[in-house]
């Protein structure tokens, strides 16, 4: 992981690393009984959620757009609307995020400025007051 890299993308490693980190935030949303409001939000299955938002993180970070190759703009919000969202939702997933980047290895100072970016897009996307 190199700090002076041009993107957050190569700071963070490469398509591998956005692919380990967000195994392990879904890993840990299945087997945490702290994140269990925000599993219940995924359905059965989270494998397509695991690939949705590894394409998407690639992109987000400055590395190849493979989720916008896809489906074209992300619409976050509105892709996000037919689910639940509320304050338990948004702090469970910053919180599991969170724990993911630290078990990964994410680099501190990554880490720092990636749960910034995510509190906000984690707030913006409540749908719900609570």
């Amino acid at each position: 992981m190199d700090v002076n890299a041009a993107t957050a993308f190569e700071w963070i490693g490469g398509e591998a690393r956005v692919r380990e980190l967000v195994d392990r935030f879904y890993d840990l949303m299945d087997l945490e009984p702290a994140y269990a409001k925000l599993r219940a939000a995924h359905g059965d299955s989270l494998d397509s959620a695991r690939d949705k938002l590894f394409w998407f993180l690639c992109g987000w970070l400055g590395g190849p757009d493979h989720y916008i190759s896809r489906f074209g703009h992300p619409r976050l919000r509105a892709r996000h609307l037919p689910f639940r969202i509320g304050i338990a939702e948004r702090d469970q997933w910053q919180a599991c995020m969170g724990q993911a980047m630290q078990e990964v290895d994410v680099d501190p100072a990554l880490q720092a400025r990636l749960a910034e970016s995510f509190a906000g897009t984690a707030d913006w996307m409540r749908n719900v007051g609570g």
